[in-house]
């Protein structure tokens, strides 16, 4: 089995898929972004250079190494061309289990043999898409954290399946990137860091609900006394309220605990579709993107 990664495909060009991909064009490896409708493409295109060239403007990149990572970054609706050639598949589509059973299994077919097929998932373990394939040894999940340029962890998660030198490889593959890997022993939906996220946020719509203290100064105590650089609530609005509700709802059914499903406050901002930044309005108001 070769052990050299040097080909690198992304599938879904969202903000997490699209800056996964940079992340890899900058490090070097030659890296191929997918997605099913090239006006999705576009829009990563167009996001991607606007963040690398403020970056560059801002004297965190230099000029050369953005533009030598232009030049390894394919964009293509050509899933398997692209996934024929790979080392390593990095699925970041749609929180969806039975989208990704099948494009795991679909990958299965066109990849080679040696490539490692890895999902960015947090909240659906990748014991519940190895399966779907015939190399379950080589899947796992590996877990970047948004925004993908910027933040240093990078959450390694095997199954009881994966085979150890799947775990470091990624290991390797990670260090690579500049980035710090954190290895689990096992899965548990929500992983380490995402786990402890969500005990504060969870703790902090309780408070809000109950009448404790209003979201904005429950914001205020976790910047002035705990010294986060957000709030819990200005966090929701960052990442997604749709993101927020569906990983609860992922997390119940994976683990039927009632807990873990979406509060009151949560679940009325989602079906109000106030998603936060994205929408222009979550528990803040911004302008419209």
């Amino acid at each position: 089995m070769s052990t050299q990664i040097r080909t690198v495909v992304v599938l879904g060009s969202g903000t997490m898929g699209s800056q996964i991909a940079a992340v890899a064009a900058l490090a070097g490896y030659t890296t191929a972004l997918v997605d099913i409708k090239q006006e999705q493409l576009d829009r990563a295109r167009e996001q991607l250079t606007a963040r690398l060239d403020r970056d560059v403007e801002k004297g965190r990149r230099q000029r050369a190494d953005v533009d030598a990572a232009w030049e390894r970054l394919t964009l293509t609706t050509d899933r398997d061309a692209v996934a024929a050639e790979a080392d390593l598949v990095i699925e970041a589509a749609v929180e969806d289990l039975t989208i990704k059973r099948t494009i795991f299994a679909e990958l299965d077919e066109v990849c080679p043999e040696h490539t490692l097929l890895v999902t960015n998932s947090s909240n659906i373990v990748s014991s519940r898409v190895a399966d779907a394939t015939g190399r379950p040894d080589r899947v796992c999940n590996l877990h970047f954290f948004n925004p993908a340029l910027v933040m240093q962890c990078v959450e390694i998660v095997p199954h009881e399946g994966t085979d150890p030198q799947t775990v470091e490889r990624m290991v390797a593959f990670v260090e690579s990137l500049g980035k710090t890997p954190v290895r689990l022993q096992r899965e548990i939906p929500g992983f380490v860091a995402n786990r402890l996220l969500n005990a504060l946020r969870r703790e902090a719509v309780e408070l809000y609900e109950a009448g404790v203290a209003d979201f904005k100064d429950i914001d205020l105590a976790a910047r002035t006394a705990l010294g986060h650089p957000m709030g819990p609530f200005e966090l929701m609005d960052l990442v997604g309220i749709d993101v927020v509700y569906l990983i609860r709802l992922a997390e119940h059914e994976q683990t039927g605990d009632a807990d873990a499903l979406p509060s009151r406050s949560i679940t009325e901002k989602y079906e109000a579709g106030e998603y936060g930044r994205k929408t222009g309005r979550g528990w803040y108001e911004y302008p419209r993107p």
